[in-house]
């Protein structure tokens, strides 16, 4: 049965909603307000890697956190925080004084907040929806969210041409007070649980039980240790798509076509979305990451040598449609295979060291486009599939099953009609 049958995660899926589409505005908004205020393809790239690094520094221990605390609240929390935040960037636009350094500050704390967020998300959905719809429920996630996308950056494209990306930024700041809002009245079984410390344990034992999970789970740790080669490859790329866009493909750097950009590759996300359940039904896990892999690697090197906006679009559609079926790909697979207890700990660990990559493929991208330009720099990233897809092969990730057959093996069969008592 869909997720969409059960009418909490209906309401959680609008909550999303909401806060998806202020995203999509930021996700145009920031680079092109970082660019306007500096005019450099190094701090832009700058502020893509302060948006991932934040997991490299607090990924182990607020997976850990999370699942001590109470999941939904931390949603709350975060969220409110995160809207309070980014609402200081219009503001200070407002009032003349808005510099590179509150942009990057605000960045840097709303991607922070959104580690421990992400911490609670990873839990709360197969605790809502029930471990056999986790595929439905994430994956509904991702295409209303890619949905949202191919045309959120065609708006964003428009209004920080017509009014300003501090104004675009702080819309986003706005739903985020708007979902923590409808968050805080949800209750699903187990919303109030608060598992707190184990006895006699410490932090670092706990986060420790995470990676010992992962080491000893072979498609957890192969599926999340190949990750950061695509991270580094997938940061260089969207850390550089308003430079290359400008400097690569000609566009102006006020042009509204440079929200096309980010279009074709929601276009890309939103149709792996649709695609991945019914994939995963069919092929097993193995399969679509050395596939993944192959496909961006291409894709990525296309982009590099092309210099037309024509040629550029399909190629972003392609290269995001292989990227989203990887990390989509990894984080359901660790949803079903992973007890609820670790789930926080695991998967934040997990994106940690899959997404370590991510800020490192940013900076290095904009230091290398900075010293000789753009495709240089994508040609470099894509080293990173490269390496990814040759260990796969090795090493034989392309043998790891189905999903349906990973979850059985990890919990045994699921008990009959147990998808519909949710």
């Amino acid at each position: 049965m869909s997720a969409l049958a059960d009418p909490t995660y209906r309401r959680f899926l609008a909550a999303r909603t909401v806060a998806m589409a202020g995203n999509a505005l930021t996700m145009v908004a920031l680079p092109v307000l970082v660019y306007r205020l500096t005019g450099s393809a190094t701090l832009t790239a700058l502020v893509a890697a302060a948006e991932t690094a934040p997991y490299l520094v607090v990924g182990l221990p607020a997976g850990a956190l999370v699942d001590r605390w109470n999941r939904r609240r931390v949603l709350v929390v975060t969220g409110a925080a995160s809207g309070l935040a980014l609402l200081t960037v219009p503001l200070a636009d407002v009032l003349g004084v808005l510099g590179f350094g509150q942009v990057l500050a605000v960045a840097t704390l709303v991607s922070t907040l959104f580690v421990f967020a992400d911490a609670a998300s990873f839990g709360v959905v197969p605790q809502m929806v029930g471990r056999e719809r986790v595929a439905s429920a994430t994956s509904t996630l991702v295409t209303v969210g890619t949905a949202i996308g191919l045309v959120g950056p065609l708006v964003a494209g428009l209004l920080v041409t017509t009014t300003s990306p501090a104004l675009a930024i702080g819309i986003d700041g706005a739903a985020y007070l708007v979902v923590a809002g409808v968050v805080a009245r949800l209750r699903w079984p187990g919303s109030e649980d608060r598992t707190g410390p184990a006895p006699g344990r410490r932090l670092r034992g706990e986060v420790a039980d995470g990676l010992r999970f992962i080491w000893a789970t072979p498609v957890v740790r192969w599926l999340t240790v190949l990750g950061t080669g695509a991270s580094l490859a997938g940061g260089a790329a969207s850390g550089l798509l308003v430079v290359v866009g400008v400097e690569q493909l000609g566009l102006a750097a006020d042009s509204p076509a440079l929200g096309w950009l980010f279009a074709a590759g929601a276009l890309g996300t939103f149709v792996a979305s649709l695609a991945l359940p019914r994939v995963q039904a069919r092929l097993g896990v193995g399969i679509i990451s050395v596939t993944g892999y192959a496909v961006g690697l291409v894709a990525l090197l296309a982009l590099a040598a092309t210099s037309t906006l024509v040629l550029a679009l399909p190629l972003l559609v392609v290269l995001n449609f292989a990227m989203t079926s990887l990390i989509v790909n990894g984080i359901v697979t660790r949803q079903v295979v992973t007890p609820d207890h670790l789930q926080s700990r695991v998967n934040t660990t997990a994106r940690l060291i899959a997404w370590g990559g991510s800020p490192l493929g940013a900076a290095l991208a904009g230091v290398i486009a900075g010293a000789a330009g753009t495709p240089w720099a994508l040609r470099a990233a894509s080293l990173g599939l490269l390496a990814s897809l040759v260990v796969a092969l090795v090493v034989g990730v392309v043998r790891f099953a189905r999903l349906d057959v990973l979850r059985e093996q990890a919990f045994g069969p699921a008990p009959e009609g147990a998808a519909g008592q949710r």
